[in-house]
């Protein structure tokens, strides 16, 4: 075991990606996460790396389209409104195949909403947000530690695939402090980067970095070429947990992020009223873990009950999974409001005794 240091979220994020190698940050402030950006700034200049901010987020997330280019580990972070501006951005870097890591550290919305954390951005990070014919991994930590972990597995599976991939979490992983230990960890075998608009790797001819296509045939060939490299990642990179999952139970929950922290409460206080609650933890919410509900969906009685920071997001990703073979259900709360665990145990108790 190695030391551990009390650290702020949004901090933590910032020196997991400096262990990470980022070798350049291009970010704009925006409330919960401007601390990482205010982390970059006082550590990349001291070790010859680059911190830039940007007059703006659409003129960041065009920075890291370039940094990428050139092969280097890139980052930019910040939350819900600024994710929104910078969603052309995104969509170029995906089209141009270019390795990055986005952090969405999620608010209150819609519009400029609130700054209390929510998970109301779910359908902008795993259905595209933004256009095109294109997906990214997006990582769902549900504390600072994972967080710190999957900085350093986001940065390697955009390595690995050419893509970009986000790191999504609520405005209260940010701005809530943990102990948290930087761990050293084995250095993974990735391709080498001969596609980059420098002089990296064993370059035969001269790259261009570039996402247009004039000829339709060209972009449908791309874009196939895209699809297939998704489904590489769906079948690799699927990541969750199963907590308190084995045998019959009632009613299992699936949560992520926070939200999931939360309902791991209530299946403990659910146990002392004679309920055997289950979770499902996503920790990729794309690509969606529905392996998990083909290893539990002939052990639950009453089905299955989302619970989201948001309006009901990811309830429809559940009801995809279960695929109409057992009941889906819903509780949430919204606009920078906290799920109670009260008030979770009683939707479940509500639903539990129905059915029954």
């Amino acid at each position: 075991m190695g030391e551990k240091v009390l650290m702020k979220g949004n901090e933590a994020i910032g020196e997991a990606a400096i262990r990470a190698n980022c070798k350049a940050f291009f970010g704009y402030p925006i409330t919960p996460q401007t601390e990482v950006a205010a982390y970059m700034s006082r550590k990349m200049p001291k070790i010859g790396r680059v911190f830039l901010q940007a007059e703006s987020e659409v003129a960041a997330i065009n920075m890291v389209y370039g940094a990428a280019g050139t092969g280097v580990r890139c980052m930019t972070s910040s939350s819900s409104p600024g994710i929104s501006l910078k969603s052309e951005g995104i969509s170029y870097i995906a089209g141009a195949e270019l390795p990055c890591v986005i952090i969405n550290i999620v608010r209150g919305g819609p519009g400029l909403g609130s700054i209390q954390p929510a998970q109301s951005d779910y359908f902008q990070a795993t259905k595209g947000g933004a256009h095109g014919d294109f997906k990214m991994p997006v990582f769902a930590p549900s504390s600072i530690q994972e967080m710190v972990d999957l900085i350093q597995d986001a940065f390697d599976v955009a390595d690995t695939y050419r893509n970009p991939c986000m790191i999504m979490g609520d405005g209260m992983l940010g701005q809530m402090m943990e102990p948290v230990e930087f761990k050293e960890r084995p250095k993974k075998e990735l391709p080498e980067k001969t596609w980059a608009a420098n002089s990296l790797g064993d370059r035969k001819e001269h790259n261009v970095i570039n996402s247009l296509y004039l000829k339709p045939e060209d972009l449908e060939k791309h874009n196939f070429k895209l699809v297939d490299k998704y489904k590489e990642i769906e079948k690799n990179e699927v990541r969750y947990e199963l907590y308190n999952c084995e045998g019959e139970k009632d009613l299992i929950i699936v949560a992520y992020g926070t939200t999931s922290r939360i309902c791991k409460n209530v299946i403990k206080m659910a146990k002392e009223e004679g309920l055997n609650i289950g979770l499902i933890r996503p920790i990729t919410l794309w690509p969606y873990p529905t392996e998990a509900f083909e290893k539990t969906i002939d052990h639950t009685k009453c089905g299955y009950i989302s619970v989201e920071m948001s309006c009901g997001q990811m309830v429809e990703d559940v009801r995809l999974a279960s695929n109409g073979r057992k009941p889906v259900y819903f509780y949430g709360r919204t606009g920078g409001m906290v799920p109670h665990p009260e008030d979770i145990l009683n939707k479940i108790k509500e639903i539990v005794g129905g059915v029954k």
